[in-house]
């Protein structure tokens, strides 16, 4: 267990696009800092620590960081077809891991995660920074005051036009690619938030030539009598908006609904307001607090991104890849 209030101190694993957005985002934590950095290329590494301070450490290779003694907690940045691999070798390592969505390829690799860290009574949680957004907690507070009645469908589409290269991360089936596992997640993520686990799904994908999902669609049913209209594609550029209609009235996430900081609500009678809520940064910081304050607490498990969240949410995407077909070599 870690003092209540020591600064915690977080590695890298690492270094992509995502790894400088989190970076960037640890200004904003509170009481928490970057510390170590690692890369397979240690020249990158050392780039990559260069823009954060003299005293930030870069390992050319993730053991090494891992073995230092210099980090409390790791962020695993790589992508998500290593996510098992990288996991493991923290926990193994005795660290603590904050995991990048999608947490790793499919149900067998998490449950294997969630008993090592359970085994080693370590931290781990996967880093679905949306979960931990003002804009979440604001729209589960207006669902929670009864606004817009019981929730009838919820619309949801993450969707951008991607110049298709099989090399790419994107379409590269070798490295998990697909844009379900990348952002068809954030769909399908808010409609279990909001509605629980689905009693039926059925989806449809269009495949890349590469063999990995170019769109991806999924419709959802649910006890309560509510359903989803989910969507995400690389193949143009859609509103990336979710819609929450009640028997009241509806809520707007303004575009990217993953990460915004409106919302609008309609209430039938023709009232309508608008809420903007806080984003400080790029938004990273937020998770990177909970993960502060559980490891301060002395938990391994996160109360609102809990393994069990995590386990049914992969389970969802296992059964969805099955529908349309989509098989990965490294599985």
């Amino acid at each position: 267990m870690i003092q209540t209030g020591k600064p915690i101190r977080w590695g890298i694993l690492a270094c992509g696009g995502i790894a400088t957005k989190f970076a960037d985002d640890l200004v904003h934590a509170k009481n928490g800092y970057l510390s170590a950095v690692s890369s397979r290329d240690l020249g990158r590494a050392k780039a990559f620590a260069a823009n954060y301070g003299a005293d930030v450490k870069a390992y050319g290779s993730y053991e090494e960081m891992l073995a230092s003694g210099e980090i409390d907690v790791v962020y695993i940045a790589s992508p998500h077809g290593l996510h098992y691999e990288h996991t493991m070798l923290c926990l193994e390592a005795g660290v603590h891991v904050l995991c990048e969505k999608a947490f790793a390829i499919n149900s067998k690799q998490v449950n294997a995660m969630i008993a090592k860290a359970r085994e080693k009574k370590l931290f781990l949680m996967e880093a679905l920074w949306t979960r931990f957004h003002p804009s979440v907690a604001k729209l589960q507070e207006i669902i929670a005051s009864g606004l817009i009645g019981d929730i009838k469908h919820v619309v949801a589409d993450f969707g951008f036009k991607a110049e298709y290269d099989e090399e790419a991360r994107w379409f590269n089936p070798h490295l998990t690619g697909g844009s379900l596992l990348d952002i068809g997640i954030y769909p399908l993520f808010i409609s279990k938030l909001l509605l629980g686990q689905p009693l039926e799904m059925k989806a449809t994908g269009v495949m890349a030539p590469s063999g990995v999902d170019m769109n991806c669609s999924i419709a959802t049913k649910y006890a309560s009598g509510a359903t989803a209209s989910l969507f995400s594609t690389f193949a143009a550029q859609t509103d990336t908006t979710c819609t929450v209609y009640g028997t009241l009235g509806k809520i707007y996430m303004h575009p990217r609904f993953h990460e915004t900081k409106g919302m609008t609500l309609t209430i039938y009678d023709g009232a309508e307001t608008v809420f903007e809520t806080e984003r400080k940064g790029w938004g990273y910081s937020y998770e990177a607090d909970a993960v502060q304050e559980d490891l301060w607490a002395g938990l391994t498990e996160n109360t609102w991104m809990t393994h069990q969240f995590s386990q049914e949410l992969m389970g969802l995407l296992d059964e969805i890849r099955a529908q349309i077909g989509l098989t990965y070599p490294n599985e």
